[in-house]
């Protein structure tokens, strides 16, 4: 269960400081939602309701596999459980999904679905296909606090942080959509258990089973950081080998430089780490990336050189928008790899053309631009693969991500950027 406490994290921006946990908006018929909790949680929900310590043990586990691993939510299916048992369940608990407000399919395959919380906040993921893998774009908030100028979520005030349940019920609602719980359940794919895991970083990437969702990342909405504690405790839930079983290798955490959070995030989570860098001086990304006004880009990149899990193996992602006339240069490439030197990172840098929306004051750097900045890049001896827009004729693309509740004239989103960029001072 969540936690009542609300320890506060001081966070630059309009909204300064954030409560980093959020209890979850109580059910209207009391009952609670055991969708996102661990098996701790669940077996003290169980024992809250009654249950013997020695009972609670045995559900728990139980639980969290129909929940996690067969993607369950009628108790009534629950076979191993004991008929009195399942109407004792479905009395006090729920197997809850976000609610679908909007689901669309781009020409390119790519899906996004607009959701809805309890308390009427909507937001978005995205699901990638690709012919090795299937990508689930995953969000941690709803809005943000941190106006990336070129990022239409960054036009969008952070209204809150979104609970364990909510980040899990996004893969959870996928893999309904995706059709990929195993036979016996919901006519699909068998799925995997914990020996079925494979950690070897040389291994395909597209499960030998046939599933679709086989990576997630987490760059949807928000700052992943600046939730913390329930994105940890999301994935935490997700990289369960009894369960949804993704590996931690097939994870990716991508932060705009929230340093403190850093290490802490390896420690504590140690999935893959992306960051999102686009401009190589401070003036550019000053501008582009408001939060350099805080954390610069030298300090940034000593904490990408200290981050434990970082490996050759494991290299740091650097995320890089291109935008015509603002970072594209030759020598913006040049001293970008100065500076992956500089500090010896095991880096790769994905190069991702600006994805326009309304409103917007930049546009994409041309295909030749970027096709010239991605060869000096990669004849300094760092891989600078060109990402393939997806998703882009439905507002799904990188950058575009804004839920639909909150439309905005120019003259507000600028007024809105201007207090935002104060109160970073």
């Amino acid at each position: 269960m969540q936690s009542s406490a609300t320890p506060l994290m001081p966070i630059p921006g309009l909204i300064d400081p954030v409560p980093v946990p959020r209890a979850v908006t109580p059910r209207a018929d009391g009952r609670t939602d055991l969708l996102g909790l661990s098996r701790p949680q669940i077996k003290a929900v169980l024992e809250e309701a009654g249950l013997d310590v020695k009972a609670a043990k045995l559900r728990s586990k139980q639980l969290f596999h129909w929940l996690y691993h067969r993607g369950e939510t009628d108790f009534d299916a629950m076979t191993d459980l004991a008929k009195p048992m399942r109407g004792w369940m479905a009395e006090r608990f729920v197997v809850g999904r976000p609610e679908v407000v909007e689901a669309q399919v781009s020409s390119d395959g790519t899906r996004k679905w607009l959701l809805r919380t309890d308390d009427g906040q909507d937001y978005e993921m995205v699901f990638i296909p690709d012919a090795d893998r299937g990508t689930l774009c995953v969000s941690s908030q709803v809005g943000c606090t941190l106006n990336c100028r070129f990022c239409h979520t960054g036009t969008m005030r952070l209204v809150r942080n979104l609970t364990p349940g909510e980040i899990v019920g996004q893969v959870m609602l996928a893999r309904d959509a995706l059709g990929e719980w195993p036979k016996g359940n919901m006519g699909s794919v068998a799925g995997i258990g914990a020996n079925d895991i494979d950690e070897d970083e040389d291994a395909p990437q597209y499960s030998p089973d046939g599933r679709m969702l086989t990576n997630i990342v987490m760059m949807g909405m928000g700052e992943p950081l600046y939730n913390f504690e329930h994105v940890r405790d999301a994935l935490k839930v997700v990289m369960d080998g009894d369960g949804l079983a993704l590996s931690r290798r097939r994870i990716t955490l991508s932060t705009s430089g929230v340093i403190p959070m850093m290490a802490r995030a390896s420690a504590e989570i140690g999935v893959n780490l992306a960051v999102s860098l686009h401009a190589v001086t401070k003036e550019v990304r000053d501008e582009l990336v408001p939060l350099n006004k805080k954390y610069g880009i030298e300090e940034l990149l000593q904490a990408c050189a200290d981050y434990p899990k970082a490996s050759n193996a494991r290299r740091i992602t650097f995320e890089y928008v291109m935008i015509r006339d603002k970072n594209d240069s030759d020598a913006d490439a040049r001293e970008l790899v100065r500076l992956i030197r500089k500090y010896q990172l095991p880096a790769k840098v994905n190069l991702i053309p600006f994805n326009p929306w309304p409103g917007s004051d930049y546009e994409c750097s041309t295909p030749e631009r970027i096709r010239a900045f991605s060869s000096i890049v990669f004849e300094g001896g760092i891989s600078a693969p060109v990402r393939t827009p997806r998703g882009r004729d439905i507002m799904a693309a990188c950058g575009q991500l804004k839920s639909a509740s909150e439309k905005k004239s120019r003259a507000e989103m600028d007024r809105l950027a201007a207090e935002k960029q104060a109160a970073l001072g």
